[in-house]
This record gives structure tokens, C-alpha cells and sequence, in this order.
């Protein structure tokens, strides 16, 4: 038995299959679904679970070595927002690009994490150290 808080098998599954160098989207309620990439929906109703959660839950059992997120997720949110992302990544080499250009990263990730998250462009990509 795997000794681990995360309990959904599916994004254990997911997990175990992420190597150096992969990448894994987690991604808000609105994402535009890619048929190509696995996708664990673990969305129960608006913000539940949020963005953060899902990455406070990761933490421990990811070692994310980058992530990249919309420049747009600045623009259109609230500094308390931003923060509580900032501290979600803290440690983490973030990068923030075009929102047309974090989705063209999408197609060569190992799986998407959907979540109930409201929060604009509050979708991230993180890569595997």
C-alpha cells in the first residue's frame, strides 16, 4: 500500500507514470478538454477542489523543478490571488507566457488534473525535476 495523502487512484496512476523532465497540467474548471492527454477530473462543484488545493496536496509527493502559467492570470486577478499562487509555487522557477502559448505546451503533457477552480487562468503546467 502506497503511503501517500493523495487517495484518487486515478491521479496516483497518473503520477507514477511522470518522469524527469515530463510535465503535468493543473488545470480550472473551464479548460478546453484534450482528447490526447489523459485527463483525471477530480471537479466536484465551483471551486472544489481549487487550483490550490490540488497543488498543496502535489507538493509533497511532486518535485516540480518549473512551472509555467498564463501572463493573463496577473492581469486579470487580485494580488491576493496572485500571492496565494506565488506561495502554492514558492521554490518553484515560474514563467509567465501568452495565453495562446502555455496551451500550445498542453499536447506534450502526460495528463491534465481538472479541478472545480473559478479563478481566471488559474491553470499551470508543471515540470518534473
Amino acid at each position: 500500500m502506497l503511503n501517500t495523502k493523495i487517495l484518487n487512484p486515478h491521479l496516483l496512476s497518473l503520477l507514477a507514470r511522470i518522469r524527469h523532465t515530463n510535465s503535468l497540467v493543473i488545470a480550472d474548471r473551464g479548460f478546453p478538454f484534450w482528447p490526447q492527454i489523459e485527463t483525471v477530473d477530480i471537479s466536484l462543484m465551483n471551486d472544489v477542489p481549487s487550483v490550490l488545493e490540488v497543488i498543496a496536496a502535489l507538493r509533497p509527493e511532486f518535485h516540480a523543478a518549473a512551472a509555467f502559467m498564463a501572463k493573463e492570470f496577473l492581469e486579470n486577478n487580485t494580488p491576493a490571488i496572485r500571492a496565494g499562487f506565488a506561495e502554492a509555487l514558492s521554490g518553484i522557477s515560474t514563467t509567465y507566457e501568452p495565453h495562446v502559448e502555455f496551451k500550445k505546451r498542453v499536447p506534450s503533457a502526460i495528463g491534465l488534473v481538472r479541478t472545480g477552480d473559478t479563478i481566471q487562468y488559474a491553470n499551470m503546467i508543471l515540470v518534473s525535476g
